[in-house]
């Protein structure tokens, strides 16, 4: 592709643009998505604990990652957890993703963050092995999910 790509962290100064790569990743996952206002955007890109970046090809967003910084609690650091990565199909297997990755990694790495990691589905081989790929390690690991609990009843 002859147009330079790159990538960029969005800030809260970038409403549209977050909701446009949001809005590109549920459509990537094939998910309902409902709008979101700009306090709310600009609240969720102004928080320090949540990363955005969008891979852009000729200013157009076509790919994007969703992070989260974790404390720890067995030693004063923190690692990123990356929620969500999402290539539009046209653009897969061109590097959009690599540069996505790289560029989550240099971030941390600038911010003292030393471990970033990742969920994949197992069924999901495209995934686990892009992953691999790019020189990641797996870790055996179920993950659970829970419903909200019901709240407590309230005495009447």
């Amino acid at each position: 592709m002859a147009t330079e790509m790159y990538v960029r962290r969005l800030t809260a100064a970038d409403c549209q643009c977050a909701r446009d790569t949001f809005a590109l990743m549920a459509e990537v996952f094939d998910e309902d998505a409902g709008p979101l206002g700009d306090a709310y955007v600009a609240r969720l890109l102004a928080q320090p604990g949540f990363w955005a970046l969008t891979a852009f090809i000729a200013d157009t967003p076509v790919g994007g990652l969703t992070a989260h910084v974790l404390p720890m609690t067995r030693s004063e650091s923190t690692e990123l957890f990356i929620y969500d990565i999402a290539v539009l199909p046209g653009y897969q297997r061109l590097g959009v993703g690599r540069a996505l990755i790289t560029a989550v990694r240099e971030a941390a790495a600038r911010e003292g963050i030393a471990s970033v990691f990742v969920p994949a589905d197992d069924e999901d081989g495209h995934a686990v092995e892009f992953y691999r790929a790019l020189g990641a390690d797996a870790a055996p690991v179920t993950m659970f999910t829970f419903g909200a609990a019901a709240p407590p009843a309230t005495a009447g």
